[in-house]
Formats: C-alpha cells, sequence, structure tokens
C-alpha cells in the first residue's frame, strides 16, 4: 500500500493502532503488545486478543507492520518503514493537539 493511502487511511489513528505501533518501536508477539499497552497506560487501556489481533492482521496487509519470525505459533511483529512514516505524522498531529489543548483548556473552567 502506498504512503498516501495509508497516511488517508489511518490518520487520525484509532487509540488501539497508536499503541500497538508505539509498542512495536521493538518486536513482540501479541501477548507482549497486550502487557507493554497495559503497561503504558497503567492499566487505563486492556487490550482484548479479538482487538489486537485483527489490528494487527490488518496492519500487516496494508504493509505498517512486518512479521519479524514466527516460531512456535507465535508471531512476533515489527514495524515497518510505512510504520515509521505513519507514526511520525501521527505524533506530529497529536503534538498540535496538545499544544491547543493546554493553550485553551482554562476557556472550559
Amino acid at each position: 500500500m502506498k504512503i498516501e493511502k495509508v497516511l488517508k487511511t489511518y490518520l487520525p489513528m484509532t487509540e488501539t493502532a497508536f499503541y500497538i505501533l508505539l509498542s512495536l518501536k521493538v518486536p513482540r508477539h501479541g501477548y507482549g503488545i497486550i502487557k507493554h499497552v497495559e503497561e503504558l497506560t497503567g492499566g487505563r487501556l486492556v487490550l482484548g486478543s479479538g482487538t489486537i489481533y485483527g489490528t494487527l492482521t490488518k496492519m500487516q496487509r496494508d504493509g505498517i507492520i512486518s512479521v519479524y519470525s514466527d516460531e512456535l505459533r507465535k508471531k512476533v511483529y515489527e514495524v515497518t518503514d510505512i510504520g515509521k512514516i505513519l507514526m511520525q505524522h501521527e505524533i506530529a498531529r497529536l503534538k498540535e493537539l496538545h499544544k491547543n489543548a493546554v493553550t485553551h483548556e482554562g476557556e472550559f473552567e
């Protein structure tokens, strides 16, 4: 999938997709991703196996992640260059969102 199509399809990213890719800064298997996301969010976000494996399959099909290794029925995933570009765009979007939220939060007290 071309990067323009990936950006159009995935931006803005769902929280699930964002945290899956954030977890894949190092190769991880599905359960490792679930545990890492739980740790990153202080237990606020607990991904179910149906959610995570459906998202991993879609991301793999779209070229955002790839299988790093596949042994003993445990696939280990890693982010691709397209996935890294996607994350750069999403992080820039989130920074703008955060800057505007901080600037204007007092208007809603």
